[in-house]
């Protein structure tokens, strides 16, 4: 019996897009090479996102914010997704996403490698009571 993830609907198209990218584009390019195709793809896939868009970054119950950090992309305001383009992913870079989930109040995030020769992707979700 399959369980249907939460977003799932949404994740799958976001992978599919990026597998596309990668059947086409390979491994070798910088980052932003990666994420312009994937801007296409989603379009493609008439999926809303946002792209670089800036956060700001909440430090505990401090009004104000400390410091902004830009997202690769926010797809259909539900899914954080983080592109790198490094030749192996390492448990640092699911720590970050982890961490931008909590800071931007999502709940679910994609850390998408385009580095490697066979894309890898990894699925997180931010299990943290009150997030929201």
């Amino acid at each position: 019996m399959s369980k249907s993830l939460k977003y799932q609907d949404i994740t799958d198209k976001i992978i599919g897009a990026a597998i596309e990218v990668h059947k086409f584009l390979g491994n070798g390019f910088q980052e932003v090479i990666y994420q312009r195709a994937l801007a296409v793809e989603l379009r493609k896939a008439g999926m809303e996102f946002a792209r670089e868009v800036e956060h700001d970054i909440y430090y505990k119950d401090f009004p104000e914010p400390i410091g902004t950090r830009r997202a690769d992309f926010v797809v259909e305001g539900n899914v954080l997704v983080e592109l790198k383009a490094i030749t192996m992913l390492e448990p640092v870079h699911e720590t970050q996403i982890l961490n931008y989930l909590k800071v931007y109040r999502l709940e679910i995030g994609l850390l998408i490698n385009f580095g490697e020769k066979r894309i890898n992707v990894k699925r997180l979700i931010l299990s943290q009571p009150n997030h929201r």
